[in-house]
């Protein structure tokens, strides 16, 4: 029973933590390109005009990422059943969860420092600033690519743990 309340503990762990992630990745990309936003994201998300800024920007990057927590905490928890010990374990799992979390916010923000392929972004033409646009939208693509490379990192460290885990006891 333990182990099944600390797995749900787990993911509800992981998906504050993406959709944390989320609002704080919007807050950047905003920064950059907030016609992403206006022309795009802000449509999409049914977000109130009153609410068009940095916290509408907020909320659209908590709806658009919580749920990867799923995605990136299912996985990465039940490889924590491996590891005997409950302490141990909640440890292996956070450690990798917050790794996950901050790759993905590293390769997102290098993916700032290269010209979008603007020949690849469909750029609405109420966009006033395409650029911007180019570069929000990379940096938006990026990290979900950037958050699977987090889950197989994820899934070696807590691999890792297990084995070192088993060899231990």
């Amino acid at each position: 029973m333990k182990r099944l309340l600390l797995f749900i503990g787990m993911i509800v762990f992981a998906c504050l933590l993406a959709g944390s992630y989320g609002m704080l990745h919007n807050q950047i990309s905003y920064a950059v390109g907030s016609d992403y936003f206006h022309a795009f994201k802000f449509r999409q998300f049914r977000i109130p005009e009153a609410q068009h800024g940095p916290l509408g920007a907020a909320m659209v990057g908590w709806a658009a990422s919580w749920w990867m927590g799923l995605v990136i905490g299912v996985p990465i928890a039940a490889m924590s059943f491996g590891i005997p010990n409950l302490p141990q374990a909640t440890k292996a799992f956070t450690v990798a969860a917050i790794g996950v979390v901050l790759l993905t916010l590293a390769l997102g923000l290098v993916s700032l420092l290269v010209p979008p392929p603007m020949e690849f972004i469909p750029v609405p033409p109420d966009a006033a600033d395409p650029i911007g646009f180019g570069r929000a939208a990379m940096m938006h693509d990026t990290s979900y690519l950037a958050g699977l490379i987090g889950l197989v990192v994820g899934l070696v460290y807590m691999g890792y743990k297990v084995w070192h885990a088993r060899r231990s006891s």
